[in-house]
């Protein structure tokens, strides 16, 4: 029995032993290994020396183009559409008749006006010609001159209201589907068709309100659509006189030539809004710059190692940035494996020239 013991409780010193050998190998072998991995290799990065040059500042914007002037279509009057005058889709004239709405009913008001108009008239003669002979008071003659001017007033406005009937485009331009047919019974809440004038046109857009002071009335811009290979220009004709307090930003309108009637209303536009030249500007390429929670920040290459700088920026095209703070003329700013990189990581710099 203490034979077996004995047994026992030196196999369990053997395995304890064991455990405590491999603990202590592989703790010295990573230990080892840490101090292989202390030097880090250097980071392959391209960079570019910062200069100065003058930047032709523009923004790239969302606008929407408008019709130049719009209507609906509707009657002033009710009654039957005897006559439709124009062809859908067709271009019309200002002043050409557009519909007519049946006025029998309103022409035998007229006849019948014109009547009481004349009977007026003919009373008012003689009151006139009695006042004068003191056969009548200047009072009967009063009331004999208000009737026939209420005569006329009533033939004025029947003959107004037949005017009506004869609807005409207000201005020239493309008319739309009509939605009656001749016969139809219309109102003045029935819509007829709408009246679009496609040339010039209208762009509307917004921009930001630190902007508003570069913007001058009959600037030129340049714009293009989707599904149209050409690039349009427009002049800035409206500014909106505040700033919209939601979005903080200033609405503009421009006006563009449409001759070949390839530009509708309510497509997009892609804006190009020239601004102003800025002199002497720092500008880096677009990849260098990483945003971070406090703002922006670049690597510079600084005896061998990366060095962060924090910068701040004042406008961007696709492939560039202005820098306003934080760099200087001659500053080695890397614009490749910026993302991996980390404050004094050690860097073999490849300088290219900036285009």
């Amino acid at each position: 029995m203490k034979v077996k013991n004995i047994a026992i409780v030196l196999f369990i010193i053997l395995i304890g032993g064991l455990i405590t050998y491999r603990i202590t190998k592989n703790s010295s072998e990573t230990d080892k290994g840490k101090g292989k991995g202390d030097k880090k290799p250097p980071v392959s990065v391209s960079a570019i020396v910062a200069e100065s040059k003058d930047f032709s500042n523009a923004l790239t914007l969302s606008g929407s183009i408008e019709a130049n002037e719009q209507i609906e279509i509707r009657s002033e009057v009710s009654g039957i559409v005897e006559n439709i005058a124009f062809k859908e889709g067709s271009n019309v004239s200002k002043g050409q008749l557009l519909f007519k709405v049946n006025d029998v009913e309103l022409r035998a008001q007229l006849a019948q006006a014109n009547t009481r108009q004349n009977l007026a008239s003919e009373n008012e003669r003689r009151a006139k010609l009695l006042l004068q002979k003191e056969a009548i008071s200047q009072e009967e003659y009063d009331i004999a001159s208000a009737d026939f001017r209420t005569a006329q007033s009533q033939t004025q406005l029947i003959r107004a209201q037949i005017a009506k009937t004869s609807v005409r485009a207000p201005f020239s331009g493309k008319i739309g589907l009509r939605s009656i047919s001749p016969g139809t019974y219309i109102t003045p809440a029935t819509l007829v068709a709408k009246l679009v004038s496609t040339n010039p046109l209208k762009i509307t857009f917004s921009i930001p309100e630190k902007y508003a002071s570069e913007i001058k009335v009959n600037s030129e811009i340049n714009f293009t659509v989707n599904g149209l290979p050409e690039k349009y220009s427009a002049k800035i004709y409206a500014i909106e006189p505040e700033i919209e307090t939601t979005t903080r930003t200033l609405s503009i309108r421009a006006i563009a030539q449409n001759t070949n009637g390839k530009l509708l209303p309510g497509t997009f536009a892609n804006v190009e809004l020239p601004l102003n030249t800025i002199k002497d500007a720092i500008v880096v390429p677009t990849e260098a710059i990483i945003p971070v929670q406090d703002g922006k920040k670049v690597f510079i290459a600084n005896n061998g190692k990366a060095k962060e700088i924090m910068v701040e920026t004042l406008t961007r095209t696709d492939k560039e940035i202005v820098i306003t703070s934080g760099l200087k003329v001659g500053d080695t700013v890397l614009t490749s494996g910026v993302m991996s990189l980390k404050d004094d990581d050690a860097i073999k710099v490849k300088t290219k020239i900036k285009n």
